[in-house]
């Protein structure tokens, strides 16, 4: 058929068609943004292998357009060549471009200057919300349209937002975001995505409700039942397993439970996708958190209990699953591709060490009066700081008990003249200051731990300091404030630096360095930090993500593309700890350890 002569994915029956032959959606969800662009071919190989005939993935604002009016599409962030890929390995992709993606990632994928507007309110028709997406979609349509399948492409749907029942805050905004789509050229099958608890007030005219559960419970099956009997029922986000925050548990679904549940939704005629089907990682300070009365920041791990691990290994469940949808196919499934090598390298010797306050040479403070919130800070071209930590510093002529006011966002480390004396965060908002002999330089080391991506909160996600601090009832006043966003170019610079031989008297939090040893072609590994308390680890310049000793996740997931044979330079910056070695290992540690 010529492809001007395609017909797309349609929902005017029982059964989805596509073509004009009836289609059963058996999807997966696999986001580029969390999968090292390397191994996108192989994750994608596999969940063709499994019997999946269909690719689902979000597109992150925040990283396609870090300030205002620039875009980066490139390497990791190729999205052209991510669908392109996935049309050639045979699979056909609905695409979920947000502009707010949830999906347990950074401010659930919006960009943080969003924040620098006092009165921004974030999925909603406020005027300077939709300016900001009508400026991102006209970058970011014209690259996905051409590939539609209207056009030859893989593209067979596209949903509009994301679970926007559960916020429901403008009637307005999922028609605005709908006619912003359309007018920039998507012609596809229109869908919107909400759970049960928003599914009344999560629809669009013109675009086909589905649904997103874990378990078949009778309010689901309500829910289900009610869904109009003339439109095929897709579940958009079946639940293989769930996100972990830190200081909880690690989250397990059973691969039988999980398998018997989806051969059921099989056995009732619906289509299904299956979130996720690869987590993958949260790299660097992507990481987003909840806030549903309590703040929890959630890990850089995101293997989910998926089918595939987070370094794209079989499960039990990918070997059932495989087996039940063979059955959905007339043919034999393709032969499943080898598993990428693992490697646990000889430990890491550390070399030497930066503390912090030698690090701030490399960059420009700013003067204040007041405290300032990261996103207002004024840097980045205007655009305020996004990721990691920020650090206030002021003088004080005496002790006495200094209070945070519940204006930390998200944890401080306090110091005074360099020396730690606690922490201040949500639940510890008071600490003592002893008297000093003189001026003493008052240090708050404030770090971003997540920005919540889901909920009644998003306005809210402020960091730094948010307001005053007070010392005996008295507002600081006159800050140093630095921006240490770790970004590559400021962990490359830290090299011209004079680092110091380690000695008992480490001062930290701190910098340190040592070389990770490859011979031969480089494999997966795994990094482990036993001894250290919590920090950062940096390879090759590679932003891996936070550890924490308080787990559950124990080990950061280290591609081995990101390593080259010979020598590899491990950055790690401790808070309060320093371990005797950082260690690698051949499997993930994602559990809390007795």
């Amino acid at each position: 058929m010529a492809k001007n002569m395609r017909q797309g994915l349609t929902a005017n029956s029982s059964q989805f068609t596509l073509n004009g032959e009836p289609i059963r959606i058996l999807g997966g969800s696999i986001h580029y943004f969390r999968v090292p662009r390397a191994y996108w071919s192989d994750r994608l190989l596999k969940m063709k292998a499994c019997g999946i005939n269909t690719l689902t993935t979000y597109v992150p604002w925040n990283l396609h357009e870090p300030e205002r009016g620039v875009f980066d599409f490139q390497g990791q962030q190729d999205l052209e060549a991510y669908i392109r890929e996935a049309g050639r390995v045979g699979l056909w992709v609905i695409l979920r471009p947000g502009p707010y993606i949830c999906s347990e990632w950074e401010l659930g994928g919006l960009p943080s200057w969003l924040l620098r507007d006092p009165n921004m309110k974030l999925r909603t028709t406020y005027p300077g919300f939709m300016k900001a997406v009508n400026s991102f979609f006209d970058e970011l349509m014209p690259r996905v349209v051409p590939l539609q399948f209207h056009k030859g492409g893989p593209i067979i749907a596209v949903q509009v937002e994301n679970e926007y029942g559960s916020y429901a805050k403008d009637d307005q905004c999922l028609p605005f975001i709908k006619e912003a789509m359309l007018s920039r050229g998507i012609c596809e099958l229109l869908l919107t995505s909400d759970a049960h608890d928003g599914f009344k007030c999560g629809g669009v005219n013109g675009a086909l409700k589905t649904i997103n559960f874990q378990k078949l419970t009778p309010e689901v099956r309500k829910h289900l039942e009610k869904m109009a009997p003339e439109k095929p029922k897709l579940v958009m986000e079946y639940w293989t397993g769930w996100f972990d925050v830190w200081a909880e548990p690690h989250h397990t679904f059973k691969a039988e439970e999980m398998v018997s549940i989806v051969t059921e939704i099989l056995k009732l005629g619906m289509s299904i996708n299956l979130y996720m089907f690869h987590g993958g990682t949260s790299f660097g300070f992507m990481n987003g958190a909840t806030d549903l009365g309590t703040y929890k920041p959630q890990v850089n791990s995101y293997d989910y209990d998926a089918p595939l691990t987070e370094a794209g290994d079989y499960t039990t469940k990918y070997h059932l699953l495989r087996e039940l949808f063979a059955g959905y196919h007339s043919e034999d499934l393709p032969e499943m591709p080898l598993e990428t090598p693992k490697e646990a390298y000889p430990s890491v010797v550390i070399g030497q060490y930066l503390p912090l306050w030698e690090s701030l040479q490399l960059i420009a403070p700013h003067e204040s009066e007041r405290p300032v919130n990261m996103e207002n800070l004024p840097v980045n071209n205007g655009n305020g700081q996004s990721y990691g930590y920020t650090l206030y510093e002021t003088n004080i002529t005496g002790g006495g008990m200094l209070n945070s006011r519940n204006h930390v966002r998200d944890r401080a480390l306090v110091f005074v003249d360099k020396r730690f004396i606690g922490i201040l965060d949500y639940k510890t908002q008071e600490l003592p200051i002893r008297n000093g002999q003189g001026e003493q330089k008052l240090s708050l080391l404030v770090e971003n731990c997540g920005r919540v991506n889901y909920g009644e909160a998003l306005d809210k996600q402020h960091k730094g300091l948010i307001g005053n601090i007070e010392l005996n009832h008295v507002p600081l006043r006159d800050c140093t404030i630095t921006s240490l966003e770790m970004k590559p170019g400021f962990v490359n610079r830290l090299s011209s630096l004079c680092w110091k031989p380690l000695g008992q008297e480490t001062g930290l939090p701190a910098f340190f360095q040592g070389t990770l040893i490859v011979d031969g072609v480089p494999s997966d590994t795994f990094i482990k930090l036993p001894g250290w308390s919590k920090g950062v680890v940096f390879v090759n310049g590679q932003n891996l993500g936070r550890y924490w000793s308080i787990g559950p996740q124990q080990t950061l997931y280290l591609p081995g593309p990101w390593l080259k044979t010979g020598q590899n330079e491990i950055i790690v910056f401790e808070e309060q700890k320093k371990g005797n070695d950082i260690q690698s290992t051949c499997s993930p540690h994602l559990a809390k350890t007795s």
